[in-house]
């Protein structure tokens, strides 16, 4: 198994630090730059072996958009990919669009209850997901993968892969920095930044 995993690039939410989960949030020029060079990346990386690849992204609208810089820069056709509702971002609930310094003001016991167990913590809502919810859909994604892949996801699709390969524990990977302008590769079992 080999993936290039992406996470999307930078959204104004991000730049905010605010919970953005599935809302859909455009990328903003930082976010933009970041997706044209992480295809850039690739590129040098797959080199003429890329059109053979597998190309996957969420649904969202800022993965889909990395997906399509990312591909207009390795010189492939922007709109010759798949999405995968599995590699969704987790749900915030009610907390999406807030930040936790706001959040800390409306709900300071539940933000505390976050702290002391971020990876199995669901916010409220009807909707919400905790990291442990996630991993499920995204184990689900992993086990299908029978192709190199290149996919584009969210910050915690990522954190769930590091706990699934067993490369960190649960509050590692729900605590660990997801970077936007790198990519992470996943072969046989090893996973890590380039």
């Amino acid at each position: 198994m080999l993936i290039y995993m992406i996470r999307h690039g930078q959204t104004d939410w991000n730049a905010q630090i605010r919970l953005q989960g599935q809302k859909d949030i455009p990328l903003n020029d930082t976010g933009r730059a970041q997706a044209s060079g992480n295809g850039r990346k690739l590129a040098e990386l797959l080199g003429q072996s890329a059109s053979t690849y597998d190309f996957v992204a969420s649904p969202l609208g800022r993965t889909r958009e990395t997906m399509e810089r990312m591909r207009a820069a390795m010189g492939l056709p922007p709109l010759a990919y798949r999405t995968d509702d599995r590699l969704k971002e987790l749900s915030f609930g009610d907390w999406e669009g807030h930040t936790l310094e706001e959040l800390e003001s409306i709900a300071p016991e539940r933000v505390a209850e976050r702290e002391l167990s971020k990876w199995d913590f669901i916010p409220p809502g009807q909707d919400a997901e905790s990291y442990e919810i996630l991993s499920w859909r995204v184990g689900a994604w992993l086990a299908d993968i029978t192709t190199p892949t290149v996919a584009v996801a969210h910050g915690g699709v990522i954190r769930t892969l590091f706990k699934l390969c067993g490369e960190m524990t649960p509050e590692e990977a729900a605590m660990g920095a997801i970077p936007q302008d790198r990519i992470l590769k996943m072969e046989n079992g090893k996973i890590g930044w380039l």
